[in-house]
C-alpha cells in the first residue's frame, strides 16, 4: 500500500511539472526545468552520506567499541541480504538514528549516545531494522527523485515569472495576460509540490516502519522505541538537527507546531505505533 501510494505521489509530481511546463514553456520549458533540478540533486545523492555525517560530528565506531551494536546490525543484515553498513555513533545526548547512503552497498547507519542508554536491546533491534529498511527499500533515491521533481517545479514558477514580464503564461477570455491566475500559480504551484514531497517521505517512513517489524519479527520492539523516543525528543531536542536533515532521523529531532506538523516528514508516532501494534 505505501509502495503505491509513493508511485502515485511522484506521478503527482510528474503531472504537475508537466502542467506547468505546458502553460510556461512548451516541452523545452519542462526538459530545461529537469535538466536544472537533476543537476541540482545529482551532488547530494552521491554525497549526501558524507555531507550529513560531517554536519552532525558523526564518529565512526569498531566491533571492539560498541558490541552490541554491532550483533544486532550482523543479525539484521543477514536476515535482510544486505551488506553490512558503516557504523557511526553521534556526540548527543538526544535521542535518535539515521541511515544514510545511496544503496546497500554504500550505506551508513548512525546512531546517538542517547538511544544507546535510553533503549532496551530489543527496542534498540527495532529501531536498526527500521533504519536498515530505508537502506533495503533504496529511500535515499526515492527521496532524491521526489526533491528532483519538486524543484523542477519549482523552476518552472520562477520561469513563470519572467513568463509575466512578457505577456507569458495564463490568459484570460480577451487574450490577454491574466495576472491574478499567474501568481496563484506561481505561489501555489511550489507550496504543492513540497507538500506531495512531504507526503512521499511520510510514506517511507510508514513502509520503513513496517519493513522493520517484519525484518525483527517483532513490531512491539519499534513501537515501545517510537514512544520512548518521542517523549525524549520533547525534552532533549538535538543541539545540530535542523530542517535540512530530519527527515533521515527515526523520530523527529525537534519539535514544532501546526503548522510544522503540516510541512512535517514524519507521520505522527501515535499512527506509526497504531499501524505496528493493530491497536
Amino acid at each position: 500500500m505505501n509502495a503505491m501510494k509513493t508511485a502515485f505521489l511522484l506521478g503527482l509530481l510528474s503531472a504537475l511539472i508537466v502542467g506547468l511546463g505546458q502553460i510556461f514553456g512548451g516541452p523545452r520549458g519542462m526538459i530545461v526545468a529537469l535538466g536544472v533540478a537533476a543537476v541540482m540533486n545529482f551532488f547530494s545523492y552521491w554525497f549526501s552520506d558524507r555531507m550529513v555525517l560531517a554536519w552532525h560530528r558523526a564518529q565512526p565506531v569498531a566491533r571492539e567499541q560498541a558490541p552490541q551494536l554491532y550483533e544486532i546490525l550482523e543479525r539484521l543484515t543477514a536476515r535482510a541480504g544486505i551488506p553490512m553498513p558503516r557504523v557511526y555513533i553521534l556526540p548527543e545526548d538526544a535521542p535518535n538514528a539515521f541511515a544514510t547512503g545511496r544503496d546497500p552497498h554504500h550505506a551508513a547507519v548512525a546512531v546517538t549516545h542517547g538511544i544507546l542508554r535510553l533503549l532496551s536491546a530489543e527496542e534498540l533491534e527495532g529501531v536498526l531494522a527500521h533504519e536498515l529498511a530505508h537502506v533495503k527499500n533504496r529511500d535515499i533515491l526515492i527521496g532524491s527523485i521526489a526533491a528532483t521533481l519538486a524543484a523542477a517545479v519549482m523552476v518552472i514558477a520562477n520561469m513563470a515569472r519572467w513568463a509575466a514580464f512578457f505577456g507569458g503564461g495564463q490568459r484570460d477570455d480577451r487574450g490577454g495576460a491574466n495576472p491574478i491566475a499567474l501568481l496563484a500559480t506561481v505561489i501555489l504551484a511550489p507550496i504543492a509540490a513540497t507538500l506531495i514531497q512531504l507526503a512521499v517521505s511520510r510514506s517511507r517512513e510508514f513502509q520503513a516502519d513496517a519493513s522493520g517489524a517484519e525484518m525483527t519479527h517483532n513490531p512491539h520492539g519499534l513501537a515501545n522505541a517510537l514512544q520512548k523516543l518521542e517523549d525524549s525528543s520533547r525534552r532533549i531536542p538535538m543541539q545540530a538537527a535542523g530542517p535540512a536533515s530530519s527527515h533521515l532521523f527515526i523520530v523527529k529531532p525537534f519539535t514544532g507546531g501546526a503548522l510544522t506538523a503540516l510541512f512535517s516528514t514524519h507521520p505522527p508516532i501515535r499512527e506509526r505505533i497504531r499501524r505496528l501494534t493493530g491497536r
